[in-house]
């Protein structure tokens, strides 16, 4: 009878309260990163070689435009065609969202048969140097309570207060940092 009154005890009892960690005071947060949409890129390379196959000032002029991942290789037969060609490939890429920021121009190199040749590379990331930059320009120029800490190539974002977190934001996209920047992972 005794065990039974036992087993009746623990059927009935309350479950403990729940542990609280540093972890269960969620303050809000965003991240602060840099990237580029490679399905979007290759739509406007694909976008652009047509167009120069159907353009009538680049007919005969052998123009290319090629892609390996994030290097873009332009190739034509002067100077002057290869600018044009570099426009077209802006144009191409402003169409389709991607920020003209991210791109790294190469020097203008002879290539074999009379043409010219130019690497275009889109940059992917938040460098540590920028990264230090952005930190300081938060820290000196945000509202009191924001805190900011780089995690790899992207940027976290804290504070208690969602609308401070908004006026980062809208700091940062003021700024001309010479890198595209996004938001991401915005948690209240």
């Amino acid at each position: 009878m005794f065990a039974i009154f036992i087993v009746s005890l623990k059927t009935h009892t309350s479950p403990p309260p729940p542990c609280r960690t540093r972890y269960d005071f969620y303050m809000p947060t965003f991240d602060v990163v840099s990237e580029v949409d490679h399905q979007e890129v290759k739509n406007a390379v694909d976008q652009a070689q047509r167009e120069i196959g159907t353009r009538f000032d680049f007919k005969n002029t052998d123009s290319s435009i090629e892609q390996k991942d994030l290097v873009i290789t332009l190739r034509t037969v002067s100077e002057d065609r290869l600018n044009a060609l570099k426009i077209v490939l802006e144009e191409r890429l402003v169409k389709r969202g991607v920020s003209l920021r991210g791109l790294e121009y190469g020097k203008i190199e002879e290539a074999s048969h009379n043409s010219v040749r130019l690497v275009v590379t889109i940059k992917v990331g938040i460098s540590s140097d920028k990264a230090r930059e952005i930190n300081r320009l938060i820290k000196e120029k945000g509202p009191k309570g924001v805190s900011s800490q780089t995690q790899g190539d992207t940027i976290r974002v804290t504070s208690k207060k969602r609308d401070d977190l908004q006026e980062v934001m809208s700091l940062l996209k003021g700024q001309d940092l010479e890198i595209p920047v996004q938001f991401n992972n915005f948690r209240d």
